[in-house]
């Protein structure tokens, strides 16, 4: 009798999970954020814009860690912790024509392209760099907590990879699955989805010998 092969849009039973508590975390994490501007006048320095009238914020003011405040803080880290449950969840749930490749490796790639062409070139960046700069990847909190370009270089570098494992890894190429898993460890952790395409391609073809 022949291996049974997983369900095409299966996921691990921890990502699963994951998945949903992370969810919730991008909720609470967005509350958390908008605490901060009912306690803070400026809660992110780099967008001084961004506050409300005095009359409207309540009569304490958090404590900063580095340059936010404490809940922002925290908030835009369950950002970072929770981001790529996004990705999960679009390729459980919607039916876009993009495939597994597509939500697992290909919009994880975009997303670093655009975080590190945002935090290279539009971010304002806060003096002096903090080791509480949030980054969505190892890398990017490199440069994000230094601004030495040559960590944004690098960024560009996993980004790319990324983009050459989603191409190899549609076509079904030689060395596709350690092409995923080299960008989702370099990308890590927003290439957590990478991590696991590269396991279900992996464990696919173990069932079927």
């Amino acid at each position: 009798m022949a291996a049974r092969q997983p369900d095409r849009r299966s996921l691990p039973r921890w990502v699963d999970r994951y998945t949903t508590v992370g969810l919730y975390a991008l909720v609470v994490g967005t509350g958390l954020c908008l605490v901060a501007l009912f306690t803070n006048p400026v809660p992110d320095p780099s967008f001084p814009w961004a506050t409300l009238p005095a009359s409207l914020r309540l009569p304490v003011r958090q404590p900063r860690i580095e340059h936010w405040p404490v809940t922002y803080t925290v908030g835009i880290w369950l950002w970072v912790g929770a981001f790529p449950t996004l990705f999960f969840a679009g390729y459980r749930r919607l039916r876009w024509g993009v495939g597994a490749t597509g939500w697992l490796v290909g919009l994880p790639a975009a997303a670093m392209l655009a975080w590190t062409t945002y935090c290279r070139f539009l971010w304002p960046k806060l003096q002096p760099p903090t080791w509480n700069a949030p980054s969505y990847t190892l890398v990017c909190w490199l440069y994000c907590s230094s601004y030495e370009p040559v960590w944004s270089n690098a960024a560009y570098a996993v980004a790319a990879l990324g983009v050459g494992a989603t191409g190899v890894a549609a076509r079904r190429l030689r060395g596709d699955v350690a092409a995923l898993a080299a960008f989702g460890i370099l990308a890590f952790p927003l290439g957590l989805p990478a991590l696991v395409a590269a396991w279900r391609r992996r464990e696919t073809r173990r069932l079927a010998g």
